[in-house]
């Protein structure tokens, strides 16, 4: 049977994850906030030196904005940041955050490699995190949604027991493979490079319409909010990131699980999916 509510009674669910990427050494994002293409095939070095904001200075600033919340949040971490970065990754576990892998750079497209090739760069991210954080990760979210028929049953047999790829459900649901299931969590809808280039604001007036219309008409709502470190680390973002949290906090009805607790929570209930048909039509 479909449950009525999240525990306690909340009528919405809040994921809350912020992304630590960063690209291999030569290798810069596709975009940032230049308004002017440099030449192609030019060197992007302000493209590069954008990208490692995100742990020189951003993922501080949000774990010191988590802190003043009171909340705990999934860092989605890139290999190539837990070499760069393991303090930050240290830190973050140390506060009571899930570290989750997001494979080894944002760079790699695992839908490219074979499954072995895969296998091999899963298994040195997870050492890398592990050797940082001191656990090794259980939820997984791939590069720019670059996974492919293997990678989830490379998942189960690597001990993962969750991913956050799902682009088909905004709830969990299973998916099995020939090594074993994963719980299937929805990424986010709206994340903060879609609003830095024009208003901010935008970021807190999408996510509060979101959640009203889930308090309102919706009970077992999940709203997954998400940042960057390269970008919602900088004050102008984590002013709207801080504003959104603290509204849904004000609601009352939330629960704010990690990832891990609500993929736990999905498997205690034994089922197959939280399919919206089912919740609402008979």
């Amino acid at each position: 049977m479909t449950p009525a509510s999240w525990p306690g009674g909340k009528r919405v669910a809040v994921l809350v994850s912020v992304l630590l990427e960063n690209w291999t050494d030569g290798k810069w994002p596709s975009y940032f906030t230049r308004t002017t293409p440099i030449r192609p095939g030019a060197v992007d070095h302000a493209g590069i030196e954008w990208s490692h904001f995100g742990g020189r200075e951003g993922i501080w600033r949000i774990l010191k904005l988590l802190e003043r919340r009171g909340l705990k949040a999934t860092i989605f971490t890139s290999g190539r940041a837990g070499e760069l970065y393991p303090d930050a990754v240290r830190a973050a576990a140390a506060a009571g955050h899930d570290v989750a892998a997001h494979g080894y750079a944002q760079d790699v497209f695992y839908s490219e490699l074979t499954r072995e090739q895969q296998q091999a760069s899963i298994r040195q991210c997870c050492e890398i995190l592990r050797a940082a954080s001191g656990r090794r990760p259980t939820g997984w979210a791939s590069p720019v949604y670059s996974w492919n028929e293997e990678t989830f049953d490379i998942l189960a047999s690597e001990g993962f027991t969750w991913y956050a790829d799902a682009l088909d459900i905004s709830l969990p649901r299973l998916r099995r493979t020939a090594s074993g299931a994963l719980v299937a969590l929805p990424w986010s809808d709206f994340v903060d490079n879609r609003v830095l280039r024009a208003s901010p604001r935008d970021f807190f007036e999408v996510y509060k319409e979101t959640f009203d219309f889930l308090d309102r008409a919706e009970p077992l709502g999940l709203l997954h909010i998400a940042v960057h470190s390269h970008f919602g680390g900088r004050p102008l973002m984590a002013a709207m990131f801080e504003k959104t949290l603290a509204y849904f906090q004000s609601a009352g009805s939330v629960w704010f699980p990690g990832h891990a607790e609500l993929a736990q929570w999905f498997l205690d209930q034994k089922i197959e999916d939280l399919a919206y048909r089912k919740r609402f039509f008979a």
